[in-house]
């Protein structure tokens, strides 16, 4: 999976700043395993938040910060 950690303006991405990850996941990994993994990789263990599932990518806000980190699923 890619993990892309990034700033907000606006309430959408603005990329003036981006944080990369490439992480390997088991396929049969469950969607709190693949949430713990990406968010420990930008730092972001034990922040709360809303996620959005849309199949191949998850998005997900942290409360009460501009920021905004995608996960996408597939061949890197």
């Amino acid at each position: 999976m890619t993990v892309e950690y990034t700033d907000t303006f606006g309430g959408e991405a603005n990329y003036a700043w981006v944080e990369r990850h490439t992480l390997e996941i088991p396929e049969d990994a469950s969607n709190r395993t693949i949430m713990r993994r990406a968010k420990a990789a930008v730092g972001l263990t034990g922040v709360r938040g809303t996620k959005e599932d849309w199949g191949d990518m998850i998005r997900f806000k942290p409360h009460n910060m501009n920021t905004v980190m995608f996960v996408t699923f597939g061949e890197v």
